[in-house]
Parts: structure tokens; C-alpha cells; sequence
């Protein structure tokens, strides 16, 4: 087979490090990875630093990119409201193509990364399990304008699109503000630390909600599929490990791995009481000879309180991505240790 060259923009994220990892695994890609923040993992793959918001920017770099075949969109720009994270979404991803098309000629594929919020997820309970082509919330995102404006752009053209929908995502980053585990994980050794046991800082109520995630692993291998796979152009497809669980059933797993007993349940702002514990956390990482990074290095302690504090069922459907064709799945419950002995291996968590 032919080598492909695949343009990840939003390099560094928890789903950008993925796909990279994946297809640096696979061997048959070159691989061009884009962020404003310099590369923070081992990787052979080329990195160029571009403001995606800079058009300027794009412009001085689009030279480089003349042999992308695959664009894996997983760019993002978090502003203050979901309102506000419309334009600049856009813009980026408009700029980006604008640039790359008259260049890329051998262009096949363009990817975007979403999720479950385009169902409304954050707005309240929802049609559930969600399906992709359940109608819209009320409340338009960045993720309908996004999958609207390349429906627009492709229509035409050589080239095809995909969009992926994951909901929680169970993988590392450093400095992803969508990240999941990694909040909870600092949030159990650092418990340890106190004497403390594991407890589910979350609500009650969500404490006992049927939910979904995704390994990155299992997630990164799904998002070449697609892309690659004829059947699945041009449309858009849930995907998560498979099954659906209680965050009561899992969290004891959790403390299991840390050595942990599990309290009670104690609903808390973990950015309010975890504002204080960077000395405990270096503390911690002096202890166990851990990597240099802060706390404030990898988490936001706010995306966590948001996806922990609201109490009705999270799921989506993957009935559509397996009639396409995919077929792997993974029991959450037997895997959940995977990454986070991957974290301990890796030097990140004690």
C-alpha cells in the first residue's frame, strides 16, 4: 500500500496525540502534526507550530502540506460560552482549507473529531441512546456548524468527510482541557496522599447513570477506519467501547488501582478544592520521581466538574458504525486499568 500523509491540526490534544500514536504504530503513513503549543510526547512525526485563527499564519505554512491526503480535525478553540466557540471553530477550520485545497491535490479525506454535545448533552437529559440522526438540540454548536460548513465545501469535490462523535474519552494528554481521565486519576493520588479515600466527587444522582467512554486506543483505530474505509464517507458516526456502565460499578476499580478504599460520596467543585494542592502534588511528584508536570499542566479541573455534575443517563448508539462495518469492542469495566498503568508506566502518576 501506497503511504499516506495525515495532517493532524490540534496535534497535542487527547485526540490528536492519539491518531498520531496510532498511525505511527501502523507504519504505512507520514504524519504532519499541527498546534500552536511546541510538541509535549515522543513522536517521528513533523510538527509546525500555526495559528489555525491566523490566516497570515496558514498561509507561511501551507507549502509544507502539499502531500496530505487525510485531514484528522481535531482542533478546538474553547471560549467562554458554547455561543462563542461558533466563529472562531469555523474560522479555523475555513482557514485551514482554504489554504490546504489548492495545494493538497492528492487530498482524499477531511475528519472532524466531536461528541456527544451534539445531541445537547450539556443542556440536560436527552433523547437517549442518542442516534446521529436524531434531530438537533434547540441550541446550535460549534460541531453542527462545523459538520454544516464542510458538508457545504465538499459538495463537488474529490474529496470526502467523516465526522466522529465519541463521548467520554479515557486517554492521556498533557494540558487537554476534554480530558477525563487524567483529572480523575490526580484527583486519586492526591486523596492517597491525604489519607483519604477514593471519594465519588461527582452527584448522587450521576453516580448511578448509565454512561459510555472510549478507550484512545480503541478510538484513534476507529478514526482511521473511517476515514479509509469507502462505505463510511460522508457521513457522520457515534463510537465508544461498546458497552455502558454505572460510574458506581467502575469507581471502585479506580480506587482498586491506587489502593484505595471508597467513601462516600462527597459532591464537590474540584476546581475550588483542588486551587491549593499543587504542594501536595509536588510533594508527590518528588516522592516517586515523577515527570515535572503541575497540576495546571494536566487537567482542567473545570471540564471535570462539568462532566461530573449532572445526573441523568449519557449514551450514544453505535448501531450505525458497526451496520458500516466495525466491529471492536472493549469491556470497560475489565479495561479501565489499561491507561492508567499506562500514566504510572509513563511517569506521570505514582
Amino acid at each position: 500500500m501506497a503511504k499516506r500523509t495525515a495532517l493532524v491540526p490540534g496535534a497535542i490534544g487527547i485526540t490528536g496525540r492519539a491518531i498520531i500514536e496510532f498511525l505511527e504504530r501502523d507504519g504505512n503513513w507520514d504524519i504532519i502534526g499541527l498546534s500552536r503549543r511546541s510538541n509535549n510526547f515522543d513522536s517521528k512525526a513533523k510538527f509546525i507550530s500555526v495559528d489555525l485563527l491566523n490566516k497570515e499564519d496558514c498561509t507561511k505554512k501551507v507549502k509544507e502540506l502539499s502531500s496530505v491526503t487525510h485531514v484528522f480535525y481535531c482542533a478546538y478553540s474553547p471560549q467562554k460560552s458554547v455561543q462563542d466557540e461558533i466563529v472562531p471553530n469555523i474560522s479555523m477550520l475555513r482557514n485551514l482549507m482554504d489554504e490546504l485545497e489548492p495545494v493538497a491535490r492528492d487530498l482524499e479525506h477531511v475528519q472532524l473529531m466531536h461528541g456527544a454535545k451534539w445531541y445537547g448533552s450539556y443542556l440536560g437529559p436527552y433523547k437517549t441512546p442518542a442516534k446521529e440522526d436524531d434531530p438537533r438540540p434547540i441550541a446550535k454548536n460549534f460541531y453542527h456548524a462545523q459538520q454544516d460548513w464542510i458538508v457545504e465545501r465538499q459538495s463537488g469535490k474529490g474529496w470526502t468527510w467523516s465526522a466522529i462523535r465519541p463521548h467520554g474519552i479515557w486517554g492521556f494528554s498533557v494540558g487537554s482541557r476534554m480530558n477525563l481521565m487524567t483529572g480523575i486519576v490526580l484527583y486519586a493520588a492526591i486523596s492517597k496522599q491525604m489519607g483519604l479515600p477514593l471519594k465519588w466527587p461527582g452527584t448522587p444522582e450521576f453516580y448511578n447513570c448509565l454512561y459510555n467512554i472510549i478507550d484512545t486506543d480503541l478510538l484513534a483505530e476507529a478514526m482511521c477506519w473511517v476515514a479509509t474505509t469507502t462505505k463510511t464517507k460522508n457521513n457522520a458516526y457515534n463510537i465508544s467501547n461498546g458497552d455502558f456502565f454505572r460510574w458506581k460499578d467502575l469507581w471502585p476499580k479506580i480506587a482498586d488501582f491506587f489502593d484505595l478504599d471508597v467513601g462516600p460520596i462527597q459532591t464537590v467543585s474540584l476546581q475550588t478544592v483542588m486551587a491549593d494542592k499543587e504542594p501536595i502534588w509536588n510533594e508527590i511528584v518528588k516522592n516517586h520521581k515523577l515527570q515535572p508536570y503541575t497540576l495546571s499542566d494536566l487537567t482542567r479541573w473545570d471540564y471535570l466538574d462539568m462532566a461530573l455534575s449532572n445526573g441523568y443517563d449519557q449514551m450514544s448508539s453505535t448501531t450505525k458504525i458497526r451496520q458500516a462495518g466495525w466491529y471492536k469492542t472493549i469491556d470497560t469495566e475489565k479495561t479501565i486499568s489499561k491507561q492508567m498503568q499506562r500514566l504510572r508506566n509513563s511517569k506521570i502518576i505514582p
